[in-house]
């Protein structure tokens, strides 16, 4: 025996070490007033479900109740997918300016799984990734454990958040290991259009730095804008485009996304091998929703996605309706996806520090929850969520009102 241990030390891993997110160790900290009788109002959680007034359509669940009955989706899936589900997958998203195949697709569990797998294939330790600010605070969170840099270029809230591309090259260096782009965004509800698009892929090939595109939000587009895929724009810059079930289709908690490897050149030859290699630690998404992935993508109706968007479309036109009134406010009205991104104007108010003290002081008095901006690294704003019924946004807006008057100077 070599071991000359004499008593018990069970250290935690580097990379368990490493594991951090942003919002809860902000959210966490803000306590709920007891003594309020007012009921609470969360505008704080990407859900499209907690409120009940988005479900998904019927015949989604009728497929997966068939996959239940059938009992032929209950074993072990291959680690990428189903050959159908994979097939359903390559066959919703193929064009003839960017074309898949079923061998292009990679299901994974949710789309946070797929980004996971993005950046371990692209980044090793020591390497660096080109994240939003502000942007989705778990890029960086699965930055982290990987131990690779997070280097943040801005987004303008005065170009409807486009990115700042000079910002976005000073950062690219030797140990740049990919460009992640989120469109439609979340937290700013943008949607890019197809000359910045073209803009940010022309950076990316002068570099020969790939991309990742999250495109989860990408059929939440409101009247007005067009949502162009990244890949559909290039035939030179290799992209891994990740999207999934959650937010189109109203059920985040099926847990089904996935990996569309976009790449005419053979550049990703090694990355795609990495793919379908990772994919074999976890085994894939839940196979029931696997099984139903082809009647899901295939046979919903056209009319649940309308219905979807005039409901989103109508929560943007009341809140920008009531926002705009409000002193010390500073609303960007949000193009697509289910967020509004709200600038404070810090001066304007007497007791106020910025972002986190404005929606910690929000709940004590009012028990309406936002996310304060720097969750996302973006001091002095807060980003609500759009998707509550009209009634209770309505009440929320007024409540903001009112703690916006106590508070002004």
């Amino acid at each position: 025996m070599s071991s000359e241990r004499t008593s018990w030390k069970v250290q935690s891993s580097r990379t368990a070490q490493q594991a951090f997110n942003p919002i809860r160790e902000i959210v966490d900290k803000q306590k709920i007033n007891t003594n309020l009788t007012k009921p609470l109002i969360s505008l704080s959680i990407g859900d499209p479900t907690l409120f009940g007034n988005f479900s998904i359509d019927g015949s989604a669940n009728e497929a997966v109740i068939r996959q239940i009955d059938s009992l032929k989706a209950n074993g072990y899936p291959p680690a990428d997918g189903t050959l159908a589900a994979r097939t359903a997958v390559a066959e919703a998203h193929s064009v003839p300016e960017a074309p898949l195949r079923p061998n292009d697709v990679i299901l994974t569990n949710g789309c946070s799984g797929a980004l996971e797998m993005c950046i371990n294939v692209l980044c090793n330790e020591g390497q660096n990734i080109l994240l939003p600010r502000p942007g989705f605070s778990l890029y960086g969170s699965i930055a982290a454990t990987r131990f690779v840099e997070a280097k943040y270029y801005n987004l303008m809230p005065e170009r409807n958040w486009e990115a700042d591309l000079q910002h976005l090259e000073s950062l690219i260096d030797d140990k740049t290991s990919a460009i992640l782009i989120n469109n439609p965004s979340n937290p700013c509800g943008s949607v890019y259009s197809r000359e910045h698009l073209l803009n940010i892929l022309a950076v990316a090939e002068k570099h020969h730095v790939p991309i990742i595109a999250d495109e989860i939000y990408c059929d939440l587009v409101f009247e007005g804008n067009k949502f162009f895929p990244m890949a559909t724009l290039t035939s030179t810059v290799p992209i891994l485009s990740v999207g999934g079930l959650a937010k189109k289709w109203l059920v985040p908690g099926w847990r089904v996304g996935w990996i569309l490897i976009h790449d005419r050149n053979g550049v990703f030859k090694e990355i795609h091998t990495g793919l379908h290699q990772l994919a074999q630690i976890i085994l894939g998404p839940n196979s029931l929703i696997q099984g139903a992935l082809p009647d899901i993508l295939t046979n919903t109706p056209k009319e649940f996605y309308e219905r979807t968007i005039k409901q989103l479309e109508a929560n943007v036109k009341l809140s920008v309706e009531k926002l705009t009134q409000v002193d010390g406010l500073v609303p960007v009205n949000p193009q697509g996806a289910m967020y509004m991104m709200i600038g404070i104007e810090i001066e304007k108010f007497k007791d106020i520090q910025d972002g986190i003290d404005f929606s910690a002081k929000l709940l004590d008095e009012e028990n309406v929850v936002c996310l304060p901006g720097e969750c996302f690294k973006y001091p002095n704003f807060i980003r609500l969520v759009i998707t509550p019924p009209h009634n209770q946004l309505e009440e929320a807006y007024d409540r903001l009102n009112a703690f916006c008057a106590r508070h002004r100077k």
